[in-house]
């Protein structure tokens, strides 16, 4: 092995520490709990509008049966007559 791929080996080490303090400390733990805070946020706003989607569709899915009965029905007093 060359001494400039050892370099280069030491250099990545050093850097990856450095690396590993610099994501580990107090400033870097605000960004993330404003993130993950961020994110939980948005979980809730999604939610929301999951929950109006499915009621919609529920309300638009009882109004197709009470369609669907309705023509039935005409069809039924018209195949009587």
């Amino acid at each position: 092995m060359g001494y400039t791929k050892l370099g280069f080996f030491a250099l990545g080490t050093l850097f990856g520490l450095e690396g590993i303090k610099l994501l580990s400390g107090k400033d870097a733990k605000k960004v993330y709990t404003h993130c993950t805070a961020a994110v939980l946020r948005a979980k809730d706003c999604v939610l929301d509008q999951v929950t109006t989607l499915r009621e919609n569709c529920a309300d638009i899915y009882e109004e197709a049966k009470a369609i669907n009965e309705e023509k039935a029905a005409k069809a039924a007093r018209e195949t009587a007559e």
